[in-house]
This record gives C-alpha cells, sequence and structure tokens, in this order.
C-alpha cells in the first residue's frame, strides 16, 4: 500500500516507498544478517564520523544481530547495500542509532527510508518516543535529523561513560 511502510523483520527484502517521494530508484529495505557484518562494518567505516570514538567490533554487530533480531536494517537499491541503521528498544524507548549511507549515494533518500523503517520496527514493539543518537557538532547530521523531524533536543543531555 503506497505511503505505508515496509514490516523489516518480515523479509529479508522488503520493498520500501518512501523512495517515492526523493528519487526513482527503489530502495529497498531489509533485516540485518550474519553475513551482512562485514558490509556493514565496510559502510560504517566509509562514513565514520569523527565524533564516532567507539571501536565497531565484528563480535558487537554479531551479538545484536543474535540478541535483537530486526534491530540492524539495510538500504538497498539493485542488490547493493547504500546504508545501515539500528533500530534499537530496550522494552521502555526507542533509539535510531550509527545511521550510515554510503558517501556516493546520499541525498537520494536512503537516509530518509532506513530512518522511517527504524519507527515503524521501533512502533510495532511498542515504543512511543524514539531518540537519534547525533554529535551536537555535526552540521551535516544535524542538518539531516532537523530534515526528518528529530530537532535537538535543549532540554535532555546524554552522559556517556565507557565501561
Amino acid at each position: 500500500m503506497p505511503g505505508t511502510a515496509p514490516d523489516a523483520t518480515a523479509s529479508p527484502s522488503i520493498s520500501s516507498s518512501y523512495h517515492c517521494r526523493l528519487t526513482a530508484v527503489q530502495i529497498i529495505v531489509r533485516t540485518g544478517q550474519i553475513e551482512d557484518v562485514p558490509l556493514v562494518l565496510d559502510l560504517w567505516e566509509q562514513g565514520r564520523s569523527e565524533h564516532a570514538t567507539t571501536p565497531d567490533r565484528l563480535e558487537d554487530l554479531r551479538r545484536l544481530i543474535l540478541r535483537s533480531p530486526g534491530a540492524l536494517l539495510l538500504a538497498e537499491v539493485d542488490g547493493l547495500a547504500l546504508g545501515a541503521l539500528i533500530a534499537a528498544w530496550d522494552g521502555w524507548r526507542g533509539n535510531l542509532y550509527r545511521l550510515a549511507v554510503h558517501p556516493k549515494h546520499r541525498r537520494v533518500g536512503v537516509g530518509l527510508t532506513l530512518v522511517r523503517a527504524g519507527e515503524d520496527h521501533l512502533r510495532r514493539r511498542g515504543a512511543a518516543r524514539v531518540t537519534a543518537l547525533v554529535a551536537f557538532d555535526d552540521p551535516v547530521a544535524a542538518a539531516f535529523w532537523d530534515a526528518v523531524g528529530y530537532p535537538q533536543d535543549h532540554e535532555i543531555g546524554r552522559r556517556v561513560r565507557n565501561i
């Protein structure tokens, strides 16, 4: 049905209708699998921000896929993975993070498609509120998240500690 989002956990190759607003290419959003881990790590490396200080590790991504099926989303065009997003649900709140779009395929709807599919994934799990984890001083990321409806929350800050 046009305008509705796919069930990103139902099948590994589900088409998203969001692409209709921005581009003529067919963007497919699917759930990431164990065999996608090297591909996702490569995407993250290509788009890595200077603000990303925690290393991306193979075992961490594998654990995410096994413990939170459906949380890792991949966007593909013609079978080529162009973007990835984690849509995590802790039973109370939803979080979107680790959004990466291949540098040569930005500004055609891949990121927006992933965000909307992530929101749908979280909504199906019961989330009524979603946080996007974004570096405060990354103007490119800030502009994207503002454009897709995630303004910066000036009331609540995030505190982080590596353990």
